[in-house]
């Protein structure tokens, strides 16, 4: 069943996505991990958002991996659409944890 956004939810090798898109662009994920690009592929990593001790949300990354030649968290964000939400969420981690999250879309598979 589709969203309001139309993503179809989906599973692949046990994984739930969100969207086709996100499976798609896990996807492209693996061969990078295959290839020794990138390690350390997770999917739905939680983050919580503090501030001044008080929780505030949690914002669930699509991916988080690190680069073969860099070792600081790449937090990355597959999106058909950006909400006001996910830009607040965007804008706390950079914040909070100092994290630019990665957007990716369609145009990156």
């Amino acid at each position: 069943m589709a969203t309001k956004y139309r993503n179809v939810k989906c599973t692949y090798n046990g994984i739930k996505f969100d969207s086709i898109g996100e499976r798609d662009r896990y996807k492209v994920l693996e061969l990078r991990v295959k290839a020794g690009e990138i390690f350390g592929l997770k999917t739905q990593v939680r983050f919580v958002l503090n501030v001044n001790g008080i929780k505030v949300c949690n914002y669930i990354a699509d991916f988080t991996y690190y680069e073969k030649d860099n070792y600081n968290i790449i937090v990355e964000d597959f999106k058909g659409v950006i909400t006001g939400l996910f830009t607040l969420k965007k804008k706390l981690m950079k914040a909070v944890h100092g994290i630019d999250i990665l957007i990716t879309n369609k145009n990156n598979l």
